[in-house]
């Protein structure tokens, strides 16, 4: 899509205030994705943004990228001390000691999630809500009161009882929103149809 045709299209209101934040409402936010790498990804930067804004979370993706070995889980799961002392000493990541070491443990989780389910997108994807359930007309009020999800709590048990850690009910409902597994852009917003169509091309894995 041409810039100024872009620029034109209403957007979901919380995007607004960078570029980069408009870029990534615009053609991740809400698309469906199995990418492995992706969605290990996603889950340890949902983890790391708990108390944070996204945008700042955003502004560090490839900071974060670059420390975690492009969060390939069988290069993270090999950090030690000295890769923890390496990224709390890093002023490009969130320096927060229990959420690297969490993010470390993680790559653990996944590894062995994928040896019980074949993926992790495998797994991820059974907790996808029926569309029937879904809000038709979401507006910036309703989605202000939708930070969990019956399905966000069920994905959320069911990685802490595998060993997961930072993966609460919120953090696995903002998780859910950005890889598609819900469809919470506002009813108004020009990009929720492209959305919609992209999760109708999409095959569940």
């Amino acid at each position: 899509m041409p810039k100024s045709a872009a620029a034109e299209i209403q957007r979901c209101a919380w995007c607004t205030a960078s570029p980069l934040y408009m870029q990534y409402h615009d053609s991740e936010w809400g698309r469906p994705n199995c990418d492995e790498r992706y969605l290990f990804e996603k889950i340890c930067l949902e983890g790391f943004q708990a108390g944070l804004s996204w945008l700042t979370i955003l502004n560090k993706r490839e900071a974060f990228r670059r420390a975690f070995k492009n969060f390939e889980a069988e290069k993270v799961v090999k950090f030690g001390e000295k890769d923890i002392e390496r990224l709390m000493a890093d002023a490009g990541i969130v320096r927060h000691r229990g959420k690297i070491v969490s993010t470390i443990n993680n790559a653990a989780r996944v590894i062995e999630l994928r040896e019980e389910f074949g993926s992790l997108a495998k797994f991820i994807w059974q907790f996808e809500p029926p569309a029937a359930g879904r809000p038709q007309h979401l507006s910036l009020e309703v989605l202000r009161t939708m930070t969990t999800s019956p399905e966000s709590v069920a994905l959320s048990k069911a990685l802490k009882k595998r060993g997961w850690s930072f993966v609460g009910p919120t953090t696995m409902y903002a998780f859910m929103q950005s890889i598609g597994l819900v469809n919470d852009h506002l009813h108004d917003c020009g990009f929720r149809d492209a959305a919609l169509s992209a999760r109708k091309r999409f095959k569940k894995p």
